[in-house]
């Protein structure tokens, strides 16, 4: 090879170097695709901060921080039920990666507006029976997530009843016959009545109109206690005068949320929804790194809480076992 042949395939061979280091670094330039996360709710963002901040910690636990390397998009109805079709048609427009549902109607609204977009089910009473999903281990669609469907807890409600309640023998039921999983959860307190010789009254609540009915035959039939299973959305519109009506007729009622609780009711035991939120981060996380929503088993629930409200116990003139309180999360003084 001549002088003037090297020199020329010298500058060829630098020359595609510099061609090679460029298209490196413009690749390298590329900007990541940011994954976005639609997060839909029946209910103010406000009004539930904690499962919120449970799911955002949940991410944080796996690495997806909001606003830097995952981005999420709120939706609330604020409970304008009406709104919530073209909120999820929104996240659909928007192209997200995965809705979250905070519960089975926004997961309803969301399974209408599209069968392809990922979606995780924060809590659902009954998925196999909402039709979300095929079964439990095999959800089949894409629709996976948690439930929050337990029936046993209903017996243990009873049993805590029956622990505050000196020679109970009458308790009040009130529930919605139309709740998926109603007739299990009342099949667990059936067993439990028997085994404590508790007699049941039970009372169907179909509609906001029939609370205060539901309370007056309760008093009517005299019991002395009340069971209070009613399906989530009639709770969360009208729990003033729920609150009012139960220390009205000095009836104990055990709920199955802490938020009543908190709010005023007497005593709750049931699944700790926030935990829910925390581990919905986790199905978020493994359907970003490519698993299928149809292959994912829904969870159900590992953590329960009991709360209690020791001033509302006060003013309906019982007294709370130590031993009861003893095992108590919370305590309300």
């Amino acid at each position: 090879m001549t002088k003037s042949e090297l020199r020329k395939s010298t500058a060829l061979g630098v020359l595609v170097a510099l061609l090679f280091a460029v298209t490196i670094q413009a690749e390298a330039q590329q900007p990541t695709k940011i994954p976005r996360i639609g997060y839909l709710i029946n209910a103010s963002l406000s009004a539930n901060s904690a499962r919120i901040d449970a799911f955002r910690q949940g991410l944080r636990e796996l690495g997806h921080v909001e606003g830097k390397n995952i981005v999420i998009e709120w939706r609330s109805t604020g409970r304008k039920l009406d709104l919530l079709p073209a909120l999820a048609a929104e996240l659909v427009r928007l192209k997200v990666d995965i809705i979250v549902t905070s519960g089975p109607i926004p997961t309803r609204a969301a399974k209408e507006t599209t069968a392809t977009i990922p979606i995780v089910m924060v809590q659902d009473p009954d998925p196999v029976g909402n039709g979300f999903v095929a079964s439990l281990a095999r959800p089949g669609g894409n629709i996976t997530g948690l439930s929050r469907f337990a029936p046993e807890l209903s017996g243990k409600r009873l049993e805590l009843l029956n622990e505050i309640i000196p020679k109970l023998s009458r308790v009040a039921i009130l529930g919605t016959s139309t709740q998926p999983g109603g007739a299990q959860m009342l099949r667990e307190v059936e067993l439990a009545a028997k085994a404590f010789g508790v007699k049941l009254q039970y009372l169907d609540v179909l509609d906001p109109k029939d609370i205060e009915t539901a309370f007056r035959a309760a008093g009517k039939g005299r019991a002395e206690a009340v069971l209070w299973l009613v399906a989530g959305g009639i709770v969360s519109d009208h729990r003033t005068k729920i609150l009012e009506l139960a220390v009205k007729g000095r009836l104990p009622v055990i709920y199955s949320g802490r938020e009543l609780v908190e709010a005023g009711g007497l005593m709750s035991y049931g699944v700790n929804i926030t935990d829910l939120d925390r581990r919905a981060a986790t199905y978020v996380d493994k359907i970003l790194k490519g698993a299928k929503p149809a292959d994912l088993p829904v969870e159900q629930p590992t953590k329960f809480e009991f709360v209690v409200n020791l001033k509302t116990a006060k003013q309906i003139g019982l007294t709370i076992p130590p031993n009861v309180l003893a095992r108590a999360d919370k305590v309300i003084r």
